[in-house]
């Protein structure tokens, strides 16, 4: 099996008895506490997110001698695109004192990196450039440069491992490339973004987004131009899962009429016109294909029970500045139907009146998501749904 996260030899603070159970087939939801525990979000930050790939966001938004810091799993990381447009990733830390090097969230410009602290300069490949005053050979900074972090880029988004000890990114999505390349996300630009603050554990919305057995009840309006029982799914050995939907005959694309706004991708022909993909790369991005726009999802989990989801439209340069009013007015409604039936879920997982109930055969892809993260907190380490 490829794609692998090392195994750290932890296990998760739950009932593994209860989390093996989920694993045999049809599969069922976890146990309520991995939803609700604090502890247990600890040990997903140490184990999925520094331990995997995270999706830090679009590499467009990292221009020339810009750098900004991001958090992942406990750890911080900083972001660094130098005058030659080379990105970097460095440990958030001043060698000096250990003091962050730039708040989480917030981006800086400029040749060099100052520590607020002491002052402590970094040029932008994070070699130490000077320390305030003369202090003769009693540093010696070619020694004291900043500790890299993992960075990688992939089809124009920005991943980091914080581990250190991930496979390269390339094998953690064994099988992917063929399905994403006609889609050239490298060349498509932001034309939206949204924020939405989730009460609810980041995986529910996995859960939600890899199953449309919940479509007839809360989604009438993506009913009308996809049906929710069409598609396939897919057995990828790396670290990803997800599946296709169909549009309805004279339909476009995923819109309130099923008209598109905009431009066909290019690259994308034939009977991939026909289809949306909707692909999950583990831990925290959600991917959807359209014939003429790309959407993307990346969760944030700032407590056990709250999630912040960054949803974001992206348009390829023959659009030619279309509006993407038709894409964004549909996929927001979706996405507010969504978060509150998530939002449903979460409170019922903390009444004592929850027991995880059986997954039906149409939320297969979840049954996937939930053996990866079963076997994650069994083992210590994020890995593929074994194929079938």
């Amino acid at each position: 099996m490829t794609g692998l996260s090392p195994a750290t030899g932890a296990t998760a603070p739950l009932d593994l008895d209860q989390v093996r159970a989920c694993l045999a087939p049809p599969g069922m939801m976890l146990p309520a506490a991995a939803y609700l525990s604090d502890d247990v979000l600890a040990f997903e930050r140490r184990v999925v997110f520094a331990g995997g790939w995270v999706c830090a966001g679009r590499a467009a938004g990292l221009g020339p001698r810009t750098r900004t810091a991001v958090a992942v799993g406990d750890d911080s990381v900083l972001l660094v695109r130098d005058e030659e447009g080379t990105l970097r990733g460095f440990y958030n830390v001043c060698r000096h004192r250990g003091h962050e090097l730039l708040p989480c969230g917030s981006r800086a410009t400029g040749r060099f990196i100052a520590c607020p602290y002491h002052n402590w300069v970094y040029d932008l490949t994070g070699r130490l450039d000077r320390v305030p005053r003369e202090h003769g050979d009693g540093y010696a900074l070619d020694r004291l440069g900043l500790i890299p972090a993992r960075v990688e880029e992939w089809h124009g988004f920005v991943f980091v491992n914080a581990s250190g000890d991930a496979p390269p990114l390339g094998a953690y999505l064994a099988g992917l490339e063929e399905v994403v390349a006609p889609y050239e996300m490298e060349r498509l630009t932001v034309a939206a973004s949204h924020e939405y603050d989730l009460a609810a554990n980041w995986k529910l919305a996995v859960e939600n987004y890899h199953e449309c057995y919940h479509c007839p009840a809360i989604h009438p309006e993506l009913c009308r131009v996809s049906p929710p029982d069409s598609g396939d799914n897919y057995a990828p050995e790396g670290l990803w899962a997800g599946g296709s939907m169909t549009l309805v005959d004279g339909a476009e694309t995923m819109s309130m009429t099923g008209a598109s706004g905009g431009a066909f991708l290019p690259g994308v022909t034939g009977p991939l016109r026909r289809k949306v993909e909707y692909l999950h790369l583990f831990p925290n991005l959600l991917l959807s294909l359209h014939p003429d726009y790309v959407m993307t999802h990346v969760l944030d989990p700032v407590g056990a029970g709250r999630t912040k989801v960054t949803c974001q439209w992206l348009f390829p340069p023959e659009a030619g500045g279309a509006d993407p009013s038709y894409a964004v007015d549909f996929w927001d409604l979706t996405n507010r139907q969504d978060w509150g039936a998530c939002e449903g879920v979460q409170r019922g997982v903390a009444s004592r009146g929850y027991v995880p109930g059986p997954f039906a055969p149409e939320e297969e892809v979840t049954h996937q998501w939930i053996t990866s993260v079963a076997t994650a907190y069994l083992t210590g380490r994020l890995s593929p749904a074994e194929r079938k």
